[in-house]
């Protein structure tokens, strides 16, 4: 964590904070997810580690880019480093927009949508699925990008020897489950 300066917290939820950082060695602001690892179940650690996974396999214009995951140890948790989207997200927005009786433009609801369908293409020709979307989890850009967030219910499909469960494993064989507890076993400790 020495490595960031926090300069706000940008939201939290049931397991993680996500803060406004900027780096020290290149000035750079990004956002810090900070995954609290204490009282976490091992499906919650496994979701936290396949966001950093799936994050890091990603390569899209319309996904929230992944830089770097790191363990702090005095606070317990797994920090996940990504871009800022500095117009926030969009349920915010529509949040806004209905607090201030305002509509959005036609042409921004289309470029959005279509920036999303990309983004969703991405996704799915790496064989991801989503899970999460909604409005919470579409970030937005002032340049006017709009991406995906929020991967950590995705899961991965892969070819040959049937679906590979990288995220809420609900239909997992034991098999499946014994894998990817030993990675959490290995990673965690657990």
């Amino acid at each position: 964590m020495e490595d960031f300066q926090i300069l706000s917290e940008i939201g939290e939820g049931s397991y993680s904070t996500i803060f406004k950082v900027k780096r020290n060695i290149d000035n750079k602001i990004y956002a810090l997810k900070k995954v609290k690892l204490l009282n976490l179940s091992n499906k919650d650690k496994e979701n936290s580690v396949n966001e950093v996974r799936i994050l890091a396999s990603v390569k899209s214009n319309f996904v929230i880019s992944y830089k770097e995951a790191f363990f702090d140890e005095k606070e317990n948790t797994l920090c996940i480093v990504m871009d800022f989207a500095d117009e926030g997200d969009l349920y915010k927005k529509i949040v806004e927009h209905k607090k201030d009786e305002k509509f959005f433009k036609e042409s921004d609801i289309w470029r959005i949508f279509i920036q999303l369908v990309k983004g969703l293409k991405s996704l799915h020709d790496l064989k991801i699925l989503h899970r999460d979307i909604k409005s919470a989890n579409v970030l937005l850009f002032s340049n006017g990008i709009a991406k995906l967030g929020d991967l950590n219910v995705s899961k991965v499909a892969k070819k040959g020897l049937g679906y590979t469960k990288t995220g809420t494993p609900y239909y997992a064989s034991p098999e499946v489950w014994k894998d990817n507890h030993m990675i959490i076993k290995v990673i965690y400790g657990v």
